[in-house]
């Protein structure tokens, strides 16, 4: 039986949510650190729940990249988890995956904004994981800063921080995503010693 963190704890659709997609996401790897990819969902469901929200919306954060990057549908989700947490998780991926990233992310923000409260948490707490992320990838190769991909994962996560600032307005997780941002703009990771 494989061992989730404690804070999956009393949280039993979190629990199966976590199991579901830990097996769905099964052999991928995180791109920034090349850790097992189900770290990511379990950052964002993480920062969920330690803003107190409730099972099912913590359940949707570990979910929220399993239309996109593993083979479950929407119906697999509803019937798993009920249609609570299949809307959330439709309403923060990306609704198609054609077209180019900025494209396709100006669409997800789209989406995002005609969903509720709990899309709009569910998508504010997976970019603080994913602005965490670019640091610790820009800190590991610091070359990755002068990429045109990561100008546009800036353009997005600075253009979701406009969107739900003005959804959520001065709500704990979109004051910890212009944190994260600003930090990444006035403090970047230090270049390392081997590439000066």
């Amino acid at each position: 039986m494989t061992q989730f963190p404690s804070f999956v704890e009393g949280l039993p659709l979190t629990r199966r949510a976590l199991e579901f997609a830990t097996e769905r996401h099964e052999g991928q790897r995180r791109e920034a650190d090349d850790a097992a990819f189900i770290l990511h969902p379990l950052e964002v469901a993480q920062i969920l729940r330690s803003g107190g929200y409730a099972d099912e919306i913590v359940a949707a954060g570990v979910l929220h990249d399993s239309l996109e990057d593993t083979d479950a549908t929407p119906q697999d989700l509803e019937q798993r988890f009920g249609p609570e947490v299949a809307r959330l998780v439709c309403s923060v991926s990306e609704p198609d995956p054609e077209g180019s990233y900025a494209e396709r992310k100006a669409r997800l923000r789209r989406s995002v904004a005609g969903g509720d409260r709990g899309a709009l948490v569910v998508y504010a707490a997976d970019k603080v994981a994913k602005a965490r992320e670019l640091r610790m990838t820009l800190a590991c190769d610091w070359s990755a800063a002068a990429s045109a991909g990561t100008a546009e994962k800036l353009d997005h996560y600075w253009a979701s921080l406009e969107l739900l600032e003005q959804l959520l307005g001065a709500d704990p997780l979109a004051s910890q995503l212009r944190f994260e941002l600003e930090a990444l703009a006035t403090l970047p990771p230090g270049m390392p010693a081997q590439a000066r």
